[in-house]
């Protein structure tokens, strides 16, 4: 770029996605001259995604401003909990992200997952279409423009990736109603009707079972059941949710 200088400083929050010499505050950026706003954002490392808002010279401004020399840009990040508007709140996941949408689908939230790598033109098209929010840790496919909404997921690790989405998007929780597998409603299930699909340790041992129509697979209080039982009273604890009572009397995914 060869054109207008402008002063950009931006939220703490936002750093990790800046240099190092953005840090701490304004700093001078060039311009073209015709670009936008947005485009000036993400060339200096930030996904629109997670940008909650833009003030020029102490009114905010859209995307689409074309910066004017010497403006002085703050660039802000998300306001929490985010809204969505215009759709139920629904999540995609990109295929890094298999242990997060298993938990997100404990939790009663639609969450879907491509477990293979689909490539970033289909994740995107997929969340435009199904109008889903993409969840990935690719700064890149968070810039595509076909994308409907997306969330960079800023860590790691399960635990504070789930935390983060919890506390960012503030989806209802009713733990134990989808299937891990598949995402589908689970249904309550007679031992009998899924008498054919258990292995004699199991149908001596547990009483109430669960099946997802979509694939049939079979869920019980199997041995595991502590483990994801603590995931599912934390997240309650925290975020509340209306499953919350449903969590006491709906069998955890079998193994």
């Amino acid at each position: 770029m060869n054109g207008p200088e402008i002063l950009v400083g931006f939220a703490p929050e936002l750093a990790l996605f800046v240099p190092y010499e953005r840090r701490g505050g304004p700093t001078r950026a060039v311009t073209d001259g015709v670009s936008t706003l947005g485009h000036v954002v993400e060339s200096l490392g930030v996904p629109l995604t997670e940008v909650g808002a833009l003030v020029v010279d102490g009114r905010e401004v859209t995307t689409g401003h074309v910066p004017a020399a010497d403006e002085h840009v703050t660039v802000r990040a998300v306001a929490r909990p985010q809204p969505v508007p215009g759709a139920p709140l629904r999540f995609l996941l990109d295929v890094h992200l298999g242990t997060l949408a298993r938990r997100l689908r404990l939790l009663g939230v639609d969450t879907a997952y491509e477990s293979t790598d689909i490539g970033d033109p289909a994740l995107a098209a997929r969340s435009a279409a199904e109008r889903r929010v993409l969840l990935s840790r690719d700064r890149g496919l968070l810039r595509r423009r076909e994308l409907w909404a997306g969330a960079y997921v800023y860590s790691d690790r399960p635990e504070d990736q789930l935390r983060d989405v919890l506390g960012r998007f503030a989806p209802e929780l009713r733990p134990w109603t989808r299937c891990g597998a598949c995402n589908g409603t689970l249904r309550p299930a007679t031992k009998d009707e899924v008498a054919d699909r258990l292995e004699g340790g199991t149908k001596g041992t547990y009483d109430v079972f669960a099946q997802c129509p979509d694939c049939a697979r079979v869920f019980w209080r199997g041995a595991h059941h502590d483990r994801l039982e603590d995931i599912v009273g934390r997240a309650v604890a925290e975020f509340g949710g209306a499953g919350a009572r449903s969590a006491a009397r709906t069998p955890a995914p079998g193994p």
